[in-house]
């Protein structure tokens, strides 16, 4: 799989290098595209988790990150922020969180689908 704008050592849970690599590969291949037609850097804030990482930033028990379905994405702005959602709703992730600073997204098969959440 080749991705044309992330490395997917941005995926890297902190406390296990390589583990990227654990990332759904329709996930990566969404995002990939979302970052295409939203056409502003998109930079990872969070995506795969280990148990004990997840744990530490206080994330939920059964999170899409520790299967390697989710991540973060940090943004700047109103603006910023509505370009990314946009476009990955447009790509068709269907869970999506919003905070102040991030949007987490996920299309984890196994959880609720069509929500959205606020933090």
């Amino acid at each position: 799989m080749e991705l044309n704008y992330f490395s997917i050592e941005e995926f890297d849970s902190p406390d296990l290098p390589g583990s990227g690599e654990l990332m759904n590969e329709e996930t990566l291949m969404m995002l990939d595209k979302a970052r295409e037609i939203a056409g502003v850097p998109f930079k990872i804030n969070s995506g795969v988790r280990t148990e004990e990482h997840n744990e530490k930033v206080g994330g939920k028990p059964n999170s899409a990150h520790t299967r390697g379905y989710a991540f973060d994405v940090h943004v700047q702005s109103s603006r910023h922020r509505m370009i990314i959602l946009s476009a990955l709703i447009e790509v068709g992730f269907n869970r999506i969180g919003i905070a102040k600073t991030f949007i987490h997204a996920d299309n984890d098969p196994d959880l609720p689908q069509d929500v959205a959440w606020l933090y």
